[in-house]
């Protein structure tokens, strides 16, 4: 099975209770394509300005991440973002933002990858996520995020986007906002009734519901103490899912619930530490071990 990623790549830096990082490698599709390359091969498309470092693709590359979909635009510059943590670290406030080559348009996908069979649409403007959909040629299961920003100003375009996907993962001020619903089950069948047959729920430390026409389904977050910098933890949710399911071939109600685990494995190693500094060397034995032990937290005899 084929898995593509769209979304951003950018040049981070972050502060929070425990420290800081200067220009280091961020980005949706990034921390999207480390959590699903344990499960499939991950073919990344995005692009990048000249001054994104060698260094950064190199790290890419030694994670078998498929950079035939990375563009390095000629006169452009890499997404940049300077955010910060405080408190209980749930909410990054952004610091400073340079759109740069995201401000341009989207990027294309390569003929040679427009066979993949999973196609996860990372946030962007929901206009860019269906051209870049229109490029591939028979996706079996296409999944999409949002956020604020397309809820309120580009709700028509972002229903229209629903539409045309199997699942959406969202979080949930997002979905509420989306749907003018308070509780989260209301919500996610709101968003059903939009065309996707699944929606994933992410709540933070408070884990993530499923809501799908059989019925919800509920997970912890896992307990982790070590939280050092919560930047990337949703996309890497969002890979860790998509990668399971991609490896899968189906996505019947056990097999997301199944996927939502190894979602909220991947995304607990992510804010163990800055930018990639915990999950860039993570053996797939080590995740199999932790989703062992949420298993078993979650099973009762």
């Amino acid at each position: 099975m084929s898995l593509l990623v769209t979304g951003s790549i950018g040049i981070d830096t972050v502060a929070s209770p425990h420290g800081s990082v200067d220009s280091v490698l961020g980005g949706s599709a990034v921390y999207f394509s480390f959590a699903a390359a344990h499960y499939v091969p991950v073919r990344l498309v995005a692009a990048v300005g000249t001054d994104f470092p060698a260094e950064f693709r190199k790290t890419l590359e030694d994670r078998g991440i498929d950079l035939a979909g990375l563009e390095v635009r000629e006169g452009s510059k890499t997404f940049r973002w300077t955010g910060k943590y405080a408190g209980d670290m749930n909410e990054a406030e952004t610091v400073a933002v340079e759109l740069n080559v995201l401000a341009e348009r989207g990027p294309t996908v390569p003929p040679a990858i427009a066979d993949s069979e999973t196609v996860f649409l990372a946030n962007t403007h929901p206009t860019l996520q269906r051209e870049l959909l229109a490029q591939v040629t028979a996706p079996k299961l296409v999944v999409c995020d949002t956020m604020n920003l397309w809820i309120d100003n580009e709700r028509d375009s972002l229903i229209e986007t629903l539409d045309k996907v199997t699942g959406v993962i969202i979080n949930d001020a997002e979905s509420r906002t989306l749907t003018g619903k308070a509780h989260l089950i209301d919500a996610g069948e709101v968003i059903l009734a939009m065309g996707p047959k699944f929606v994933m729920i992410k709540k933070g430390e408070h884990g993530a519901m499923l809501v799908t026409p059989e019925g919800p389904v509920t997970i912890p977050a896992f307990p982790t103490k070590d939280v050092r910098d919560p930047t990337g933890a949703g996309d890497s949710f969002a890979g860790g899912t998509l990668g399971y399911l991609t490896a899968k071939g189906q996505h019947d109600p056990q097999t997301l619930a199944h996927a939502m685990v190894r979602g909220t494995v991947a995304a607990s190693f992510t804010i163990e530490d800055f930018s990639l500094g915990r999950v860039k060397n993570l053996t797939t034995d080590q995740l199999n071990q932790r989703v062992d032990k949420f298993l078993g937290m979650l099973r009762f005899e």
